[in-house]
């Protein structure tokens, strides 16, 4: 049996797997601690839904499975910028460009730790530029969608810290109205507010 050749180590997966480490909603009083991996794996698996839900029933043709794993690292650099709480990030004009400028360059660095031959395989889910435009619209809708249930299950613990944030993220999503997000919204939301018991029949 032919021996592998030895390769060089990566710090790819090992630095990634941190966001687990990272917090979100900082400038928030949280009854619910939430991480960036939790968070991304959650918006992984609505913005497939989406992306199925859009294929299924308003006529669409995105590949679910990419939009998966995309949103899978829409926000790994975040384990080099940290996460950057919406109203800071979104402040003006200025910090927005700024703050994209340092995306790009953590993206490149994430980049940086695959090895060669696999550096860009990983291109079209890392960096955010690569993604198409129905792409990024259900990722970003997804991210919004696990934004508001965040904002839904503080509040059933009464906490009205979320209040405001969700009925924004709720006008927002509202106001775009896609349709596959008002589904999603019709059909699932509703069940993440019930006891487990009912959940269960």
């Amino acid at each position: 049996m032919a021996s592998l050749k030895a390769r060089a180590a990566s710090h790819f997966f090992a630095y990634v797997s941190r966001l687990r480490w990272i917090k979100r909603w900082g400038l928030m009083r949280n009854a619910i601690e939430e991480n960036v991996a939790t968070h991304s794996w959650e918006v992984a698996t609505i913005a497939h839904a989406l992306a199925l839900i859009r294929n299924r029933h308003f006529d669409g043709a995105v590949n679910a499975d990419h939009i998966a794993a995309a949103a899978l690292y829409h926000d790994a650099t975040e384990v080099i910028t940290g996460d950057m709480p919406t109203p800071v990030k979104y402040h003006s004009k200025v910090m927005r460009e700024a703050f994209g400028d340092i995306e790009h360059k953590a993206e490149a660095e994430l980049l940086a730790l695959l090895p060669d031959d696999l550096r860009e395989d990983f291109v079209p889910y890392v960096r955010e530029s690569q993604l198409g435009q129905a792409e990024k619209e259900l990722i970003k809708a997804a991210d919004r969608l696990s934004a508001l249930l965040k904002c839904r299950a503080e509040i059933q613990t009464g906490n009205k810290e979320f209040e405001p944030a969700a009925e924004q993220i709720l006008h927002g999503l509202q106001q775009q109205a896609l349709p596959e997000v008002l589904y999603f919204l019709e059909v699932f939301a509703p069940s993440y507010e019930r006891p487990l018991d009912h959940l269960l029949g």
